[in-house]
């Protein structure tokens, strides 16, 4: 079965058959590209997994450009047009795309098949909701920090991929969720550097909670205590978390991609504890996950594992 729109494409090409097959002989890589469904994730993340998954059977886009804060992207008009002339959008939801919202409502309307990732896994909880609670009581986005939160969505993607897009993906899913499961032993291992005592991260933003969740850390705070990174720093927020690491003598501040310039390297210096840079929401210069949570653990491992 083809996906709706690749096979509205091919009738809309099919008058033009027969000069494409006098130009067949210089057609490239391209072209065959352009002869495949489209799927459209929106981080590079989804993207990334998204690739492994169907491999050849359809070309894989990414709206947002590797190193863009996903909280604070804004889609350009040839976004929103990719978005509506898609064969299935890929979205993590639970509102990190913020900026697309509008555009992701439109393509739905438009009847584009929308796959939300953060509703076939396990979500994790923050804050309870009290007065004046910043996080009330929100379900995290994060789930990328979680490479099992990531096998079960990809599982449940691959059906419906198929569905819509009408491909054929093999063994490709059960592959992809056994490379994942040996993903997630091998950062177990990484970490397993890091004794009981030192497993306490401080973060940018919230951004941590499901790799400290799966791999028994927990996340002490955060310079802004929110889900977001567009929430504003208070004084009193910064006041206590430099109180927070000072008593409980945290070695490390991990500052990262939408974390207020200085701050980190404030509380630093007022405590005595490292800064250290982690990406949190970029792939590394090969675009593959797997290789940015290695780096990931790699990081909390060396900037909490004791000295030697």
């Amino acid at each position: 079965m083809l996906g709706r729109r690749w096979g509205t494409r091919l009738a809309a090409a099919a008058a033009g058959l027969t000069l494409a097959a006098g130009l067949a002989a210089g057609c490239g890589s391209d072209d065959a590209a352009a002869d495949r469904p489209e799927i459209v994730a929106t981080t590079t993340v989804l993207g990334s997994l998204t690739e492994e998954l169907v491999g050849e059977a359809a070309e894989v886009r990414v709206l947002m450009p590797n190193g863009v804060d996903p909280h604070d992207y804004q889609p350009s008009a040839r976004d929103v047009e990719a978005l509506r002339n898609a064969d299935l959008v890929v979205e993590n939801g639970l509102e990190l795309e913020e900026g697309l919202l509008d555009a992701l409502g439109e393509a739905r309307e438009a009847g584009v098949p929308v796959f939300t990732a953060t509703e076939h896994v396990r979500l994790r909880e923050v804050g309870e909701g009290e007065p004046g609670d910043a996080r009330g009581g929100s379900a995290d986005p994060h789930i990328w920090m979680d490479p099992l939160a990531m096998r079960d969505a990809m599982t449940a993607l691959a059906p419906v991929a198929e569905r819509e897009v009408g491909v054929d993906l093999g063994e490709r899913p059960s592959e992809l969720a056994a490379r994942l499961g040996d993903l997630d032993a091998e950062i177990r291992d990484t970490l397993a550097a890091v004794p009981e005592e030192r497993r306490r991260l401080v973060a940018g933003h919230e951004s941590m909670g499901y790799l400290a969740d799966r791999y028994g850390f927990e996340l002490l705070g955060a310079v802004v205590p929110s889900l977001g990174s567009r929430a504003q720093v208070s004084a009193s927020n910064l006041a206590a978390l430099r109180r927070q690491v000072e008593r409980e003598g945290v070695p490390a501040i991990f500052n990262e991609l939408g974390t207020p310039p200085g701050v980190a390297d404030a509380i630093g210096d007022e405590t005595g504890a490292r800064v250290v840079d982690i990406s949190t929401a970029v792939l590394p210069a090969d675009g593959s996950y797997f290789t940015f949570m290695r780096e990931v653990a790699a990081t909390v491992a060396a900037a909490l594992a004791p000295e030697s």
